[in-house]
């Protein structure tokens, strides 16, 4: 039987990520992007694990479409596997939305209707539909929806206490974001309790540049901190996270364009606004030199993480994992310590041994970073979104 592989589109307003992979294993075959799309200079990047071949290049990619070509001329030079599906990431799915779906005229549409939620992401997604397609006449394209595992969220935690005819005309509810990956580590540290994922409730803390926390009750998302759109929160690298819904008004009337006010809130906030850098390990570097915005931004962060995860412990009621994940959060044994400190009461122990020897070297992969005596576990889950996108398409695809 041939091996199953299935290429994984990620596409961003200017950039395109891609990987080969077996969606069974998780086993990547190639792998790279493209940054700067409709850009003076384009980088690129390829990597075929198979052959241990690489490319690193530089030049001129107009859109989406000669950005997939590179991909496909690439793959063809690098390995012989051909893809039996195409997955692609689609930040915003609306209500409409809570499993992956074939792509077809349909489904373009109403990923379209959604633009006004996610003005920057779901055009992207387009872009890259249209450019597979283009690229992969006759394989089958399936789109994967951050949204997705959040539809299970109940009223009373995706409904906003605004006017109900006019949450409804703007379809102004709470979505969340990061679904992927909070699926996708709540199943693996589920698997690694021996917990079945039906019984299994967790809080899941996905800390990067974009960061949201989730609360999982019997595998299925209740609620989730991100919003509408991805602003709401925790603080992220560039974002402000929860904000007083008066100050864009406020902003607005002393003379700021709503473009300003989106600016600054998405791009200009976070980490960034608060120190004038969005990386965590520029911020220890700084704090530990008494730099006092630095040392802000991180404690900030930090309180904020600690916030939702008392929220979320107490909405869940029984805790059988608190779970760290994304870049941050599998990486940052100071970020682990900070939000578990003084949290022995809930059933939150650290090891302090176990935390700062986490060195995680493959996708999937977890760490335990608590006592051995602590009710509750606290774990580090390495995400591996691509893979859940190539198993959910694969899937899709047995059961046509």
């Amino acid at each position: 039987m041939t091996q199953p592989a299935v290429l994984v589109i990620n596409a961003g307003s200017s950039s395109l990520k891609y990987a080969l992979l077996d969606p069974l294993s998780g086993d990547r075959v190639a792998g790279g992007g493209i940054t700067g799309i409709a850009e003076q200079r384009a980088t690129i990047t390829h990597d075929a694990t198979s052959t241990c071949a690489e490319e690193s290049t530089e030049t001129s990619i107009v859109d989406h479409e000669q950005a997939l070509i590179e991909v496909v001329r690439w793959l063809t030079l690098a390995t012989d596997v051909q893809p039996s599906a195409v997955g692609h990431r689609v930040v915003h799915g609306g209500k409409d939305f809570s499993t992956p779906v074939v792509i077809t005229e349909e489904v373009v549409a109403a990923i379209s209707e959604c633009i006004p939620l996610a003005p920057l992401h779901n055009p992207a997604c387009l872009a890259g539909i249209d450019a597979a397609v283009a690229a992969f006449p006759d394989v089958v394209q399936v789109a994967v929806f951050d949204t997705a595992f959040h539809a299970t969220m109940p009223k009373v935690a995706h409904e906003y206490a605004i006017d109900r005819e006019v949450a409804a005309q703007f379809q102004i509810r709470r979505y969340g974001f990061h679904g992927t990956s909070h699926q996708y580590v709540s199943a693996r540290a589920a698997a690694f309790l021996k917990i079945p994922l039906t019984e299994f409730n967790a809080v899941s803390l996905h800390l990067g540049n974009g960061a949201s926390a989730c609360a999982i009750r019997s595998g299925r998302s209740i609620d989730t901190s991100m919003g509408v759109t991805p602003l709401e929160g925790l603080v992220m690298g560039s974002r402000s996270g929860d904000i007083d819904a008066s100050v864009p008004t406020m902003l607005i009337r002393a003379g700021y364009t709503v473009d300003e006010v989106d600016t600054l809130l998405n791009r200009k906030s976070g980490l960034l606004g608060l120190a004038g850098v969005n990386d965590m390990r520029e911020l220890h570097r700084r704090a530990t030199n008494s730099d006092d915005a630095a040392r802000l931004a991180q404690d900030l962060f930090v309180y904020r993480v600690r916030k939702y995860v008392g929220a979320y412990m107490f909405a869940l009621g029984r805790v059988d994992a608190l779970m760290f994940t994304a870049g941050i959060g599998e990486h940052d044994s100071w970020v682990r310590q900070s939000v578990c400190v003084d949290s022995t009461r809930f059933g939150l122990e650290l090891d302090p041994i176990a935390n700062e020897s986490v060195h995680l070297t493959g996708p999937g992969e977890v760490a335990v970073i608590s006592s051995p005596e602590a009710p509750v576990p606290i774990m580090v889950v390495a995400t591996d979104e691509e893979h859940a996108i190539a198993e959910q398409a694969w899937n899709l695809l047995r059961l046509r």
